[in-house]
Formats: structure tokens, sequence, C-alpha cells
């Protein structure tokens, strides 16, 4: 049985969020690759944000555990998940594969 992290009530999607957002960061310092992850982040972001406001829109998902602080039509955790998950993807790929050189990283 998982434990419930639900103790976090209204906080719990970001407690969740600053928790893998921090080993996001974590990763991505770790393999010198802050500078090419921000830019990968800010080309998805907008393709993120219409897809999220979209589906949240049309009632494809509701998020219960959350602060029901909304910024531009959608869930403020949202934003962040949108920029914590390609954190992580990016951070994981390139500590495993350790492309990033000279002039991409930091």
């Amino acid at each position: 049985m998982l434990p419930d992290i639900g103790v976090f009530g209204p906080y719990t999607y970001l407690v969740t969020e600053v928790i893998w957002g921090s080993i996001a960061l974590v990763l991505l310092w770790r393999a010198h690759a802050l500078r090419m992850a921000a830019k990968t982040i800010v080309v998805l972001y907008p393709i993120a944000y219409v897809w999220d406001w979209y589906t949240l829109t049309v009632g494809v998902f509701a998020i219960k555990l959350r602060t029901g602080v909304d910024l531009l039509g959608i869930p403020i955790e949202e934003h962040i998940f949108m920029i914590v998950v390609p954190a992580l993807i990016l951070g994981i790929h390139e500590n495993l594969h350790g492309l990033s050189s000279g002039s991409n990283s930091e």
C-alpha cells in the first residue's frame, strides 16, 4: 500500500512538484545541462500550456489536491508541472548519456 500523501491537503500537488523539481534541478546541475534544459523547456512550454488548458477545459481530468490558485486559466501547479517534467526527463537523459558539451553546457 502506498503512503497517503494527502496529508498536505490542498498543497499536496505543490509539495510533490517541489520534491521532483528539486531532483530535476540537481540532475541538470550535475550534468552541466541547466542552460540546455531551459532552452528546451521554453520551446515546449507553449505547447504544453495549450494542451493542458484544453484537457482541463473539456474535463479530461480534475485536480483535487491543489491550492486553488489559477494563472492564465489553469492551476498554478500545472504551470510548474510543465517545467518539472521536461526538466526531470532531460536531467535523467543527460546523466545517462552525457550529451551536453561546450557551448550548450553551464
